[in-house]
């Protein structure tokens, strides 16, 4: 079993897809609207993972405390360029591309985080 997809609350899908589009736009992701008021993202070619929707419930569209989506890119570029995408479509810094850990540069995981204009958190990361 694995997971078939995640949903990220958006309370405008329209205005939110500039952002989804740019930033998963550098991972190689592409956006497909199969249903009116969704936005479904996922690697070229492959099937959609993320959906962005309004919430089913009606009410506001909030980031979730100790939640993070992250997304494995192939390359350092790939997360460069995601990072400073989300940065320069509405989001904001979290955490800019860098290995972490103690001890940074043999730690193997490199990564970036921002956070959406609806304020949900994301992480694009590699491990070498």
């Amino acid at each position: 079993m694995s997971i078939g997809y995640v949903t990220i609350g958006a309370a405008d899908v329209e205005a939110a897809q500039p952002f989804f589009d740019a930033t998963l736009g550098a991972l190689g992701w592409t956006r497909s609207n199969p249903m009116e008021g969704w936005a479904f993202y996922g690697p070229k070619g492959a099937e959609a993972v993320i959906g962005v929707c309004r919430p089913y419930d009606g009410g506001p569209a909030r980031a979730g405390n100790g939640i993070m989506v992250a997304f494995k890119a192939d390359t350092k570029d790939q997360i460069q360029a995601a990072h400073a995408a989300a940065l320069a479509n509405g989001g904001s810094d979290e955490g800019p591309p860098g290995y972490r850990s103690a001890d940074e540069v043999t730690s193997g995981f490199y990564a970036a985080y921002f956070r959406d204009p609806v304020g949900n958190k994301f992480c694009v990361y590699l491990t070498d």
